[in-house]
């Protein structure tokens, strides 16, 4: 990369809050993201995010085995007549299926489906594995790719004809051991978004339009972006015996009778990566959370020649003395220290690091914070500290941020004309609803595209009307516009 190379061409040119769209898109193949590929819809994660996907990866799943979860991998390709035995699943992802026909110049005998997702090529396998209660739990998750060819406009990472995730798919002998997951999975997905990825949630069930094809219920965690829309994240399905009967997963309980299985799926997906980037960055590039971060700082010596030596033995003494944070050293020799710094911004390292001849004798390090720009100059004997700290706080801050974006963009309407105003003010609402699909379909007419999000599993104790027909409510639901 050329030192002469003029800064708006590397950089970002969008405001955020201008043009919410343009200015993410930026981001994600400024900062090295992602790429488009040739293939609509299909992107490719730059081995950036894909690290990121990597750490979330292995804490979710170091979680998953310590409740017992185990790791299998089934087939890509599903036979169209295994595929269509769950006839409300399949309806629901009818639309999204992509198939294969053809082998080179071959016709196959069964067209097969690229999987949506892997309920029906995995049950197949349950309903051969499973005879007696003995054989229960039975809680296996993989880790893979899934098609989705349902959509005009994608978005990288956001939304994306191909992407990655987890699936988990778990039998239980009784439907109270069943939904008893639902907490573990739901408290594993929040560890993960809060904790690392620095994202509060609206965690809730949703309404049965929304429900996941062939559930009895669907449990989501539900982000709101600046762009003034929703968007679901990590979910827990609970299906109940649909599927179990559906392809036949009986067993023999301890008295010797035949039941059907009680059955849950889940998933997070790579979904989640977009969601944390739009949330957390910035008109200069990307914010991503330190606990995240591979590299979780960059140090830049400045010198000239004269001065070489004294900063380098310097850099490279406090790199050996930050170890473990996977510091760069950024020595190169044909770009300013402005570039470097310009450059480091944008693709999102936590910390910054300088030290320029006057710091080594004042036996200092400048830090940087690429969340607030914030610079400190601290004694070189309190860095490992200080960096700790820093670290610390920025994690801190990024979640405290975030969740006052959540909560500052919720409102409580007092009749369908507040609700319609909040929705064309790009916010979400909170309302008393009466769960009526009719009036579901009206609000989202009415209310210019805002859809049921989800509801509280705890529930506000105030009775009071439905926000749009008027009948007695019978849950509060957020509602708002999604992707």
């Amino acid at each position: 990369m050329s030192g002469n190379k003029d800064k708006k061409d590397i950089g970002i040119t969008i405001k955020k809050d201008e043009n919410f769209s343009e200015w993410y898109v930026q981001v994600m193949l400024k900062a090295e993201l992602a790429d488009y590929t040739n293939v609509s819809g299909c992107i490719v994660y730059r081995p950036r995010s894909y690290a990121i996907w990597e750490k979330i990866q292995q804490e979710t799943d170091k979680r998953f085995k310590k409740i017992g979860i185990k790791n299998a991998y089934f087939p890509l390709f599903i036979p169209e007549t295994t595929l269509m035995k769950e006839t409300k699943h399949i309806e629901g992802f009818a639309p999204e299926v992509a198939w294969v026909t053809h082998s080179g110049s071959s016709k196959l005998n069964e067209k097969l489906a690229i999987r949506p997702t892997s309920e029906t090529i995995m049950y197949e396998s349950y309903s051969k594995w499973i005879r007696s209660h003995r054989d229960l739990p039975l809680k296996l998750n993989q880790w893979n790719n899934v098609v989705r060819w349902e959509f005009k406009h994608p978005v990288p990472i956001l939304r994306s004809r191909e992407f990655l995730w987890n699936e988990g798919h778990t039998v239980f002998a009784t439907k109270k051991e069943a939904e008893a997951e639902r907490k573990q999975i739901i408290g594993i997905y929040n560890d993960i978004c809060e904790n690392y990825m620095a994202l509060p949630s609206l965690i809730g069930k949703k309404s049965k339009s929304e429900t996941f094809p062939g559930a009895e219920y669907t449990i989501t965690m539900e982000f709101f972006l600046p762009s003034g829309k929703a968007i679901q994240g990590p979910d827990f399905h609970h299906d109940g015996q649909i599927f179990s009967k559906a392809y036949d997963i009986k067993f023999l309980n301890k008295k010797g009778e035949e039941e059907f299985a009680y059955q849950n799926t889940w998933a997070i997906t790579t979904r989640m990566l977009g969601v944390m980037f739009a949330i957390h960055s910035d008109d200069k590039g990307l914010v991503m959370p330190p606990r995240l971060a591979f590299n979780k700082l960059v140090i830049v010596p400045i010198h000239r020649e004269d001065s070489k030596d004294k900063v380098m033995t310097k850099v490279k003494e406090i790199a050996t003395m930050l170890g473990k944070y996977n510091p760069i050293i950024d020595d190169r020799s044909d770009v300013t220290p402005g570039f470097k710094f310009h450059d480091h911004e944008l693709k999102g390292m936590p910390l910054r690091l300088e030290i320029g001849p006057k710091d080594v004798d004042k036996d200092q390090v400048v830090i940087a914070r690429r969340d607030t720009g914030k610079k400190d100059f601290i004694p070189s004997k309190d860095v490992i500290v200080k960096v700790r700290e820093m670290l610390d706080q920025m994690q801190h801050d990024l979640f405290v941020n975030a969740k006052h974006l959540l909560e500052s963009n919720i409102v409580k309407p007092k009749d369908f004309d507040e609700f319609k105003k909040a929705i064309s003010d790009k916010k979400l609402v909170f309302a008393p609803w009466c769960e009526g699909s009719e009036c579901e379909d009206w609000i989202k007419d009415k209310s210019g595209g805002a859809k049921t999000l989800n509801s509280p599993l705890k529930q506000p104790k105030e009775k009071t009307n439905c926000v749009h027909c008027g009948k007695k409510a019978k849950v509060w639901m957020y509602f708002g516009k999604s992707y």
